[in-house]
């Protein structure tokens, strides 16, 4: 999928914001610097391994997760080159309980961004494929400090979102409303390069994602809808099952190959009875990112852009991938369908 334009990202986005109407260039910075934050990240994940980056910090997040040390690198970086970019009003990590207060003197814009600092860090000592994803809104209060509701958003309110890939190369994925757009680290230059425009993806597809060690908390419902597609029938071959176990690895698969990931509810198990995947900073901008590539994104009961959130840290089943795909896993757990 290389275009072979050299097109950067930085004039990308330049083409974009001299698209809009009222651009101030406000947006355009700070995309831009969650472009020179996936530089630095990228940096450090490729030199794991050489320094003294890896393994655990000995504490625990809010999730109640082992943070990484690399983890906690990305994490102050980007907080670092947001709020330095002076167009962000407020963030938000995953790592953290609350929003993350900004500097003292620090100016601020009208942008609130929330974000995964690094998605699928129990990998990183395997040397497997992680990323950073990310969430931007516009905030909605005025006056001189933010509010909950200025994060508590649905999906459809966000006016980009996006990922990092850091894998044998280093991909930047995002998408302004305006379709989904790939852009490609090239290490002798040190910029991203578009290689994959207007990413699409298919109808349907031949690939599940889906941790199947839970097999045993999953509904009938959603045990059929396996079965059915481990059967080959006269119009559908056997479903082939690829799961990394980070969701901005398994997510870039789908988009580009088409299939369906899902991260279910766990309904027999007391402790993730809503699923695993968090609503504001991994299945909001995934979701969106799907629907922007002509893929769909559903928690099941719903299209997972609409749910309203009602905690900056909710959690949501998450079914995204080929709209047929995703249309037919809803028909099975919804009960319309069985094998």
């Amino acid at each position: 999928m290389n275009s072979g334009t050299g097109t950067t990202i930085t004039n990308h986005i330049l083409d974009q914001q001299s698209a809009s109407a009222g651009a101030t260039g406000a947006f355009t910075h700070l995309l831009n610097e969650i472009v020179m934050a996936a530089k630095i990240i990228s940096s450090e994940v490729n030199k794991a391994g050489l320094v003294d980056i890896l393994g655990s910090t000995g504490r625990r997040n809010v999730q109640g997760e082992t943070v990484k040390k690399l983890d906690e690198f990305s994490n102050g970086l980007m907080v670092d080159r947001l709020y330095r970019s002076g167009h962000v009003a407020m963030l938000a990590s995953e790592e953290d309980a609350d929003p993350i207060e900004p500097p003292r003197g620090c100016t601020l814009g009208e942008y609130i961004v929330l974000f995964d600092p690094l998605d699928g860090s129990s990998n990183i000592d395997a040397n497997v494929s992680i990323g950073t994803i990310f969430s931007i809104l516009k905030r909605r209060t005025t006056g001189p400090e933010c509010d909950l509701s200025d994060f508590l958003q649905p999906g459809t309110e966000q006016v980009a979102a996006g990922y990092v890939l850091y894998g044998s190369s280093t991909m930047l994925v995002y998408s302004t409303g305006n379709g989904v757009s790939g852009f490609t680290l090239d290490p002798s230059v040190g910029e991203f390069l578009l290689s994959h425009p207007d990413i699409q993806v298919p109808e349907r597809g031949k690939i599940v994602s889906a941790n199947m060690g839970y097999w045993d908390y999953w509904s009938e419902e959603l045990k059929s809808y396996f079965r059915y597609l481990r059967t080959k029938t006269d119009d559908k071959a056997v479903y082939s099952l690829r799961y990394i176990g980070s969701m901005v690895a398994d997510i870039h698969r789908t988009l580009l190959y088409g299939g369906v990931f899902l991260y279910p509810a766990d309904s027999k198990d007391p402790k993730k009875p809503w699923g695993k995947l968090r609503l504001l900073y991994e299945c909001n901008p995934m979701g969106y990112l799907m629907e922007q590539a002509g893929g769909a994104a559903s928690t099941g009961q719903g299209r997972v852009l609409e749910v309203d959130p009602s905690d900056l840290h909710q959690r949501v089943p998450f079914i995204g991938g080929s709209a047929q795909d995703v249309a037919e896993a809803v028909d099975f757990l919804s009960g319309k369908r069985s094998q």
